[in-house]
């Protein structure tokens, strides 16, 4: 990571926080019953679902609130209709910030996120504005005492995996979408323990921020990841980890 961390860092110590206080149900849930309504209610027939099911189980969701969240998106059972929408801008600095929502009322939701671009310095953008510097990859985490370098890239460049890199904590492993189950299926049965396992979207370059720029930043992707609506934020913002260490004090 050529001595910089990234936003996806600071998101998944976020993340095990979200976790505790339960936010990360109400994002499965939509995510659940999005999938469950675009692609069926069938795991095996459902990449998108099977994978939202797995996040799920892995967060210790109780399995009667899948299957709700299922019957919802098949039609089963009445629920809210979510519309997936993306919105794209520019933080302090110039970073890309890429913002992937489930909504039932867009007007609302876009009001509301261009008010939390605008009190952070940052800028709502049209769309396609920023989209093209992400492409979406299978993330896969692994801590450096979790697993040995040399199997973890044997067992995961087997499986399908197109690079396994050293990070701060430990090892990286990318894939493609398509083949992130197989690779976090491989890994599980080697007894490779994973951090954290996602398929998001990956900056194809980072941009790196300081002092007040990285405030506003991380405040400004803090908050939009805190909105009810937001499933997923990305950006390419790049944080030395000198100005993580200031931040957090």
């Amino acid at each position: 990571m050529s001595g910089h961390s990234k936003w996806s860092t600071i998101k998944h110590k976020k993340a095990a926080k979200d976790a505790k206080r339960g936010k990360i149900f109400t994002k499965l849930i939509k995510e659940i019953t999005v999938a469950a309504r675009l692609g069926g209610g069938d795991l095996n027939s459902n990449p998108r679902l099977r994978t939202a099911v797995l996040t799920a189980r892995e967060n210790s969701m109780p399995n009667e609130n899948i299957d709700r969240a299922i019957k919802k998106g098949t039609g089963e059972l009445e629920g809210t209709t979510y519309d997936e929408v993306v919105y794209e801008g520019y933080g302090a600095g110039g970073a890309a910030v890429l913002v992937n929502a489930m909504t039932d009322n867009r007007n609302r939701t876009v009001a509301e996120l261009r008010r939390v671009f605008e009190k952070n310095g940052a800028n709502m953008g049209a769309a396609g504005c920023v989209a093209w510097m992400f492409k979406k990859r299978g993330v896969l985490a692994v801590a450096r005492d979790k697993a040995d370098e040399e199997k973890l890239m044997e067992v995961a460049l087997d499986a399908g995996a197109d690079d396994v890199a050293a990070t701060d904590e430990g090892f990286e492993v990318v894939t493609t979408p398509e083949s992130f189950d197989a690779v976090k299926t491989a890994l599980a049965g080697a007894g490779i323990e994973t951090t954290s396992a996602e398929v998001t979207l990956v900056p194809q370059n980072t941009v790196s921020l300081t002092g007040k720029e990285a405030e506003q930043t991380v405040k400004l992707l803090q908050e939009l990841d805190d909105h009810e609506d937001v499933q997923t934020v990305a950006s390419n913002a790049g944080f030395a980890s000198e100005e993580l260490e200031r931040m957090s004090a």
